[in-house]
């Protein structure tokens, strides 16, 4: 079952209701990909520059679920009659259209067609496309990928720090604020909700500073095919308002300078369907095509208007259920999936929802203002053993942005999910070297129970600054980082102190920063060099203790990470 509902001052992440629709949503599985125009060879024809410096930069090579489904047999579906709603590359399928059994009949006659699924009801018209906003494009603004410099942050200038009002217990509770004291927003990455709906984000003053900064990337609406986001459903409006609204001293979110795409792929108010988890499917596709880092998903299903379609536990392997399974592809494509829990904690399902069982996603429990974990979040394990959820953050009371610009609070683990996703946004931000892999890792092994996960709250509550550090030391015997080093510490270990030298040529500035293990920043100097040489001494480990430090250099558009070791 869909996961919402919506209070006057509540909202929490599960909506249950029941319609009586005729079955003409269907999926046509084909057979192959043959008489292709694309190949492997030549991504950017499907791809955007975005999405093929994603890849390159992990590693990730291009396999046949990269290539759109062959146009001609997309065509010759057409042609039966069948409304074609959209093509499925991952699942090499097409949703369609028709309550027609003949036309269903002359499409399982195609040659290409291997088989049909029954998903779902009749949409309401398919309306025109709104004012281009569901055009896919990318803003010029937003880089194919940063360099890991910190934005300008939105500091408070009483305090230093940004004025995040309601949103404070939220941000501090997992050490973020430390991340966006040192100018991390989630700058340069991007964003994709995949949710039921954005009302009021094109009109609402919480996400003005979005659209004055060229941070709506796009939207798309695969619940209703050419619909506008904006006039569905307030539940993705309080998911994006917990990463990007900026209303200081009201709520200011978790990664406020990262670009979003808002996709709408659930329809909340004519049932439950399976055909939703396909449009979620669509949903990821379009977020890897265009380049998207993190896709977050406050969507979880379980039982269906139509039986048939019902999920059993012994479904949330990870490997059964469409969403499950795209939600895997998405991550194996290099893009971080943060999904919910799902709310089925104290009912009789008990368990978490998928996608939630993905074992590539990183699956958001819930717990309150004081960290203590809610009953209503989803429980684990996963029916392949998988302990779920992996973190959890606080999904009680959180602050939201609700219907006309509202600032209330909501609860849910559709809440909690978007606070960990924005969050690890300005992590991917600060440390750009570092795998979806990697941070998914990391953030579970250095979260607040990390030596004793379980089935409730996993690994616990994320300790952003540790996690930071964490992927720090990771980047610093990165491969990419360290294809041609540029500074060398000597000697490392030392006593008092070590000379910074150049390995190569540096002819501008430089900032060299000093950290703790556990976040804080104890020097940062800028350095003009000299031509020759830029060799720096650094004796200001003479006041320090004993222990490890990280030195990281700041120079020509890059940065390097140095373990530096008092003895």
């Amino acid at each position: 079952m869909k996961h919402f509902i919506t209070l006057v001052f509540l909202l929490a992440s599960c909506l249950v209701l029941n319609a009586q629709v005729v079955l003409d949503k269907h999926i046509i599985f084909l057979t192959d990909k043959n008489n292709s125009p694309y190949v492997l060879e030549h991504p950017e024809e499907f791809l955007s520059e975005r999405s093929i410096s994603r890849r390159i930069r992990y590693n990730i090579p291009f396999d046949e679920k990269d290539l759109p489904v062959t146009p001609s047999y997309v065509s010759q579906i057409a042609e039966t009659g069948a409304t074609i709603l959209y093509p499925l590359k991952w699942f090499n399928a097409v949703a369609i259209n028709t309550g027609d059994t003949a036309v269903l009949a002359a499409i399982l006659a195609l040659p290409f067609v291997d088989s049909v699924n029954t998903a779902g009801k009749a949409y309401t018209d398919v309306v025109t496309i709104v004012s281009g906003m569901n055009s896919l494009h990318e803003i010029s603004a937003i880089p194919p990928y940063n360099i890991g410099q910190p934005a300008t942050p939105l500091v408070n200038k009483f305090t230093g720090s940004l004025n995040y009002g309601n949103a404070w217990n939220q941000v501090s509770m997992i050490g973020l604020d430390q991340l966006h004291d040192l100018g991390y927003t989630g700058q340069g990455k991007m964003i994709a909700i995949l949710d039921a709906g954005f009302w009021d984000v094109d009109q609402g003053a919480a996400f003005s500073y979005l659209w004055q900064n060229n941070l709506i990337a796009g939207t798309r609406d695969f619940a209703t095919i050419g619909g506008n986001v904006f006039q569905n459903h307030t539940h993705g409006e309080s998911v994006l308002s917990i990463m990007g609204a900026n209303l200081p001293g009201q709520i200011v979110g978790t990664a406020p300078d990262a670009a979003y795409w808002l996709i709408r792929t659930e329809d909340a108010w004519e049932g439950e369907y399976l055909l939703e988890e396909y449009n979620w499917v669509a949903g990821a596709e379009l977020a890897d095509s265009v380049g998207v880092d993190i896709i977050t998903s406050s969507l979880s299903y379980t039982t269906f208007d139509n039986p048939a379609n019902n999920h059993s536990y012994s479904d949330l392997d990870g490997n059964t259920t469409p969403i499950a399974q795209a939600g895997d592809f998405a991550a194996s494509r290099g893009m971080l999936v943060v999904n919910c829990a799902g709310n089925e904690g104290e009912n009789s399902w008990f368990h978490i929802s998928t996608p939630a069982d993905g074992d590539s996603i990183l699956t958001i429990g819930a717990v309150n203002e004081s960290g203590i974990y809610q009953e209503f979040s989803g429980k684990g394990p996963t029916a392949d053993g998988q302990t779920k959820p992996d973190v959890v953050a606080q999904g009680y009371n959180t602050a939201i942005i609700y219907g006309n610009g509202v600032l209330t609070v909501g609860t849910g683990t559709s809440f909690s999910t978007p606070i960990v996703a924005g969050a690890l946004a300005c992590l991917w931000q600060a440390v750009p070297e570092v795998s979806a892999e990697d941070i998914r890792s990391a953030s579970r092994n250095n979260a607040s129970q990390s030596s004793s996960p379980n089935n409730s709250s996993g690994w616990g509550i994320p300790n952003i600054m540790a996690t930071h550090n964490a992927l720090i030391l990771l980047s610093a015997g990165h491969e990419m980082v360290k294809e041609s080093p540029a500074f060398s510490l000597i000697p490392n270990p030392f006593s008092n102190a070590t000379l910074l030298r150049a390995n190569t040529l540096i002819e501008v500035p430089i900032k060299v920063e000093i950290y703790s293990l556990d976040g804080i920043k104890l020097l940062e100097k800028e350095i003009n060099p000299r031509l020759e040489d830029i060799n720096v001494y650094l004796a200001d480990f003479h006041y320090l203790h004993t222990g490890i430090y990280l030195v990281k250099i700041i120079y020509n558009g890059r940065y390097e990470v140095l373990k530096a070791v008092k003895i």
